[in-house]
């Protein structure tokens, strides 16, 4: 039932007649036929008078017509109703917009946004020997999706062989890269004359670099690079662990 149709029974219910109950209310015989028919809406104050003359909640008139649940207007409710009937165009517009921003940042915070396109990166899967990285950049490579149990700065992945790494990066597991810059002390993917390595990081005062196994037990698979050595060592980025392992020297 909408307003028109439950105020014209109300009105009856009361034995007031149309004009009756113009006259309370200030406004002509044919502006209450246009409210009991849809046509016209009340403004603030003489909505106000009618809530008195009928007697009546503002809850009985506003009623979901498909629902049949009431429509509950608050006294804070109906004061921002009069502020924004107060305002010109420009100023509703601008609530209007308001209104739907907040929508759909309570959308967004609850979950009822549209789900972001998954980011996804490569795994190099290219065979290992123990203690070797995968990849040989630039050859065969899945994508793989970025979900929650992966780093979220990982930008490439490889699959690891070998204990050498253990207990930090197990044999047969995956090891997510990005390509920041190396400290000392920092897990890294390097190419060592040519070979390709998933080792320890760490640079002495004097120049010298120490590629580590973290199995210790693995010590014979260390690389050392005296400074000015000649070897070739290119890092291919830093691997993201959740937390730096203390070096053994």
């Amino acid at each position: 039932m909408s307003f028109g149709q439950r105020l014209r029974e109300r009105r009856k219910e009361l034995g007031l007649s149309q004009g009756e109950l113009a006259k309370a209310l200030g406004v002509s015989l044919s502006a209450v036929s246009n409210y009991e028919n849809g046509l016209n809406a009340m403004r603030e104050d003489v909505l106000l008078r009618l809530f008195q003359v009928l007697d009546i909640e503002p809850n009985y008139l506003y009623q979901d017509s498909f629902t049949g649940r009431a429509f509950h207007c608050s006294a804070e409710e109906q004061s921002l109703v009069k502020k924004y009937r107060g305002l010109r165009t420009t100023g509703r517009q601008t609530l209007h917009a308001m209104a739907d921003a907040l929508g759909a940042y309570q959308a967004d915070l609850e979950g009822d946004a549209p789900a972001a396109e998954v980011r996804q990166i490569p795994l190099y899967r290219c065979p290992a020997a123990a203690g070797y990285a995968a990849p040989v950049f630039g050859e065969d490579f899945d994508y793989i999706d970025v979900t929650g149990s992966i780093p979220r700065g990982a930008e490439f992945a490889v699959r690891i062989q070998g204990d050498s790494m253990e207990p930090y990066i197990m044999d047969g597991s995956i090891a997510y890269v990005n390509r920041d810059p190396l400290s000392s002390g920092d897990v890294g993917i390097f190419c060592v004359d040519g070979e390709m390595l998933c080792k320890q990081y760490v640079r002495d005062v004097l120049g010298m670099v120490y590629l580590f196994s973290l199995n210790r037990c693995r010590a014979d698979a260390d690389v050392v690079l005296p400074r000015d050595s000649g070897r070739s060592m290119v890092c291919f980025g830093r691997v993201l662990l959740p937390s730096r392992p203390q070096p053994p020297m």
